[in-house]
């Protein structure tokens, strides 16, 4: 169990709601429904109805900074088969990566990979006391794009299982185009926090409101969503 998952959760009630996509770039089609994730007819774009809120302002505060930038959802509402999905997913991808098969793994490697895919991905837990941050419908991984519709680089792709995916990897890299990531990556942060989304300490795109990630950060006495339905 990871710390957070610890908070009480004290759902308020809200109803998911599909995000006005018109107001935001997407990524199409959508990553994980292309790769066979079991949404069984539930849409990856909805939010509850205060997180949705707040992510339209943060829009509207990029818009005042940088004229025709977006921000780009990747992802947001995720049931926890589709959770299911992708840590089977990523944890098939690393043994590969590492030259391994389910054949041949042992014990040791097996437990090592599966650590390296929880520093990433939520375990997908079916008890309503530790449900997956995706499943809550009150955080979204997100990225941003230009004024001609291009994603931004932010220095390592989404869903990337190493230490480049960290907020603040690139922040004492001398490099220009590595302070030109970080720049990115701050600004993105520097739009959510301010209305007052958290970050995953480990994945720059990785932001929530409510759930029980966000209310340990917040030293919240519990979280405001629960698993969503």
């Amino acid at each position: 169990m990871k710390p957070y998952q610890q908070v009480p959760i004290r759902d308020r009630g809200e109803p998911l709601v599909p995000i006005p996509l018109d107001a935001f770039a997407i990524v199409q089609p959508h990553p994980y429904e292309q790769l066979g994730a079991p949404y069984q007819g539930r849409s990856p774009y909805y939010l509850r109805q205060t997180v949705c809120d707040r992510l339209l302002q943060a829009q509207q505060a990029l818009q005042a900074q940088r004229s025709g930038w977006k921000i780009q959802i990747f992802d947001a509402y995720r049931p926890v088969a589709v959770q299911q999905f992708m840590v089977e997913q990523t944890y098939q991808q690393l043994l590969t990566a590492q030259g391994l098969s389910p054949s041949t793994v042992s014990r040791t490697q097996q437990a090592a990979i599966l650590n390296q895919v929880y520093e990433f991905w939520a375990v997908p837990s079916s008890d309503p006391a530790t449900p997956p941050p995706h499943s809550t419908g009150a955080a979204i991984d997100i990225t941003l794009t230009d004024n001609q519709g291009q994603a931004i680089n932010m220095g390592s792709p989404i869903d990337e299982p190493s230490v480049r995916s960290y907020p603040h990897h690139f922040a004492d890299k001398a490099a220009a185009q590595a302070q030109q990531y970080h720049q990115n990556r701050q600004l993105l942060a520097a739009l959510l926090t301010a209305v007052g989304f958290k970050q995953h300490p480990q994945e720059w795109w990785h932001f929530s409101y409510g759930d029980q990630m966000w209310a340990w950060q917040s030293r919240s006495p519990f979280a405001y969503y629960g698993k969503a339905t």
